[in-house]
């Protein structure tokens, strides 16, 4: 093995046991969860923009180290990182992966090279695994929006919501080789068993700044509307999957070059 190989592997290695303080913003956002268990399949795992390709690690993706329970979710991205720069934005694209949504997205991001955060329905990887795959190839970052996406999460038990955050987590951990860094709780649903088991797994709670509802198919116009509301620090949401995405795609269409337009920047989470 080279020496510029075993030093980028000792350093996602360290990242990886570090957590978020060892996170930073830079062209292509902050560091992905690294695997540190041998996989069964042989493919490599890739780390967006960050050196030469690894060998997939082990059967089970590594959990991150818990961290300290939150009792609130991030709205905004100086929240995140207080150093970002003020005119950065966040994508973020819930409820996939999606077989017929999910490509055209990734084909409009590609198309506008923007990078953004996917957060992934368990049941939806278990399902479309190589969708989910596709995704991380693509640069992306993950997010884990629970097994089944469970609209009454937060009046659910502990041990049913760590349920629900934990088989989410393995499964797209086996499809992609990358441990979720971010936690999305359904409709923005939290109590202190969601913080608890997202802390427990190692993830960040995200909620959003920007919502304009496209899962409930208002129109492109109105979509559209909504987000070119946005402003440098915000996180703004739409949707790949529940459904007829059409709206969402033709609208990020305009919206994306009209907010590159204004000088704000997109990064993943």
């Amino acid at each position: 093995m080279e020496l510029q190989d075993v030093m980028t592997r000792r350093r996602m290695l360290a990242l990886g046991a570090a957590g978020l303080g060892a996170l930073a913003v830079g062209d292509g956002g902050p560091e992905m969860a690294t695997i540190t268990r041998p996989l069964a399949r042989g493919r490599a795992v890739i780390h967006p923009g960050h050196g030469p390709h690894l060998p997939r690690p082990g059967a089970m993706p590594a959990r991150l180290p818990p961290l300290p329970a939150r009792t609130d979710a991030v709205h905004r991205l100086p929240d995140l990182f207080p150093t970002v720069p003020p005119e950065t934005i966040a994508l973020t694209i819930d409820d996939g992966p999606q077989p017929e949504w999910t490509p055209k997205m990734l084909d409009l991001l590609a198309e506008f090279d923007v990078k953004a955060t996917f957060s992934l329905i368990g049941i939806q990887v278990k399902q479309f695994p190589k969708l989910a795959d596709r995704i991380v190839r693509a640069g992306h970052q993950l997010c884990n929006h629970t097994m089944t996406h469970p609209l009454g999460i937060a009046s659910m038990s502990r041990k049913r919501v760590d349920a629900e955050i934990t088989e989410a987590h393995d499964r797209i951990g086996h499809a992609t080789g990358v441990a979720p860094k971010f936690f999305r709780s359904p409709g923005g649903a939290w109590s202190h068993a969601v913080f608890h088991s997202a802390a427990r797994h190692g993830m960040v709670p995200i909620d959003w700044d920007i919502d304009p509802r496209d899962w409930a198919r208002p129109g492109t116009r109105h979509i559209k509307r909504a987000m070119l509301k946005a402003k440098g620090g915000d996180i703004l949401l739409c949707h790949d999957g529940g459904g007829d995405r059409s709206e969402t795609i033709k609208a990020l269409r305009k919206v994306i070059p009209e907010l590159k337009k204004r000088g704000l920047t997109f990064v993943p989470l």
